[in-house]
């Protein structure tokens, strides 16, 4: 099926494993920030894989020295600037989060530099962009590391530690960067060389968490898309643009 996976073109598919799929987000000049392509690409991609019988684990990574650094600032004017932009992004965005939760094989994540946000360094960076916390955040941030410290940390933008990541139960495990991608690969191949349906259907169930919070992931991301519509979303990209703190009205709708 490597015929499938060519279509993909801002990332790069390789097997460290015979089982085990690699995926690397593949815009290291612009810290593998996500323009139109890739979120097409990473869209898609989780159900080729899901449907690909030669596959029974998938590392996902960045290239050079950050994991990502968010979505790209070109697609997020294009967004701000045209309804069918917006729209487009928007149902690829509840696409990618749920043919991730229905990928049956597992995903392993190797969070290199910035993950936007150093090894070091996470950040959800949604409300100083001025828009809500949408993709992910509202459903999974609470409950991997409850209630408060997602709010602390999504209200406010607050970067974090992967040693506290860890501590907090928001990543499974934080490793010095010399090691992050042996150990992160080792992991893939244990769970590849693993009994393949208990695997998948245990997955599959402990997902159902994830599946239950759909209407809050919904109304996150129907509010995050409702924002780049609004006065915010400009002068959050602005700043961002010219490496300055956003100057927001303090009058809400």
């Amino acid at each position: 099926m490597a015929e499938d996976y060519a279509r993909f073109s801002r990332l790069l598919i390789d097997r460290p494993h015979p089982r085990v799929l690699r995926l690397v987000m593949n815009r290291p000049d612009k810290l593998n920030a996500t323009d139109g392509g890739m979120h097409s690409d990473l869209t898609e991609v989780w159900r080729v894989i899901d449907a690909d019988p030669s596959v029974s684990a998938v590392l996902l990574t960045g290239a050079g020295k950050a994991f990502s650094a968010g979505g790209d600032l070109d697609l997020l004017d294009q967004m701000i600037a045209d309804f069918d932009t917006r729209m487009r992004v928007w149902k690829e965005a509840r696409d990618m989060v749920y043919n991730l939760i229905n990928c049956s094989k597992p995903i392993v994540a190797a969070i290199n530099g910035a993950a936007v946000g150093a090894s070091a360094r996470l950040i959800d960076g949604h409300t100083k962009l001025g828009v809500a916390a949408g993709d992910h955040a509202a459903i999974i941030w609470p409950l991997l590391c409850g209630m408060a410290k997602a709010k602390y940390h999504l209200l406010l933008c607050e970067p974090i530690t992967g040693e506290e990541a860890e501590r907090i139960g928001l990543v499974s495990l934080a490793v010095p960067d010399e090691h992050l991608q042996a150990r992160a690969l080792d992991v893939a191949v244990r769970l590849a060389e693993g009994a393949p349906n208990a695997i998948r259907w245990t997955k599959y169930a402990l997902n159902n968490w994830l599946r239950a919070a759909g209407p809050i992931f919904d109304a996150s991301l129907g509010m995050e898309f409702l924002g780049f519509s609004g006065h915010e979303a400009p002068e959050g990209a602005a700043a961002l643009r010219g490496k300055r703190p956003p100057r927001f009205s303090p009058d809400a709708v």
